[in-house]
């Protein structure tokens, strides 16, 4: 059994109430629920954090190491932002899964550096709170390739 660690930066327990237009109406704890049923059903334990805060993402994503088998983070604006986020994943060295809600690239200028991109196997982006569905599905897969 694998071991799933899905971490959400800032705004994201906003979700279904800040700009629904771009982020859906869909509640972070409704994407919770899907993504804990999604890891049981592949045979994967889950576990769903949200922080404001850079500094508990960055002890987070160390502490996932030797414990989780991969990472799904969506780390919000501090994708745009954070050296130490990517700093996190490339110390920890537990393969990480970029993912946003929107579509990033199609957005702001602003938007399109990624930190990181940088340090991550690989970025979902775009498809909606559907995304964490596919982050759960891409995991499974680097269980089953390792």
């Amino acid at each position: 059994m694998s071991s799933l660690l899905i971490l959400n930066g800032p705004n994201l327990n906003m979700l279904g109430i800040r700009q629904p237009e771009i982020y859906g109406a869909t509640r972070l704890e409704d994407v919770e629920a899907a993504c804990l049923k999604h890891s049981a059903s592949l045979g994967h334990t889950c576990q769903f954090e949200q922080t404001n805060d850079e500094g508990a993402l960055v002890t987070m994503i160390q502490d996932a190491r030797g414990v989780h088998d991969a990472i799904i983070l969506n780390a919000g604006a501090y994708t745009h932002t954070s050296v130490a986020l990517m700093d996190a994943i490339i110390a920890a060295e537990v393969p990480t899964i970029e993912l946003h809600i929107s579509n990033i690239h199609a957005r702001e200028e602003f938007r399109h550096k990624s930190y990181i991109a940088r340090a991550a196997v690989g970025q979902i982006c775009g498809f909606g709170t559907h995304g964490y569905i596919l982050a759960i599905d891409a995991a499974s897969g680097l269980f089953e390739n390792s």
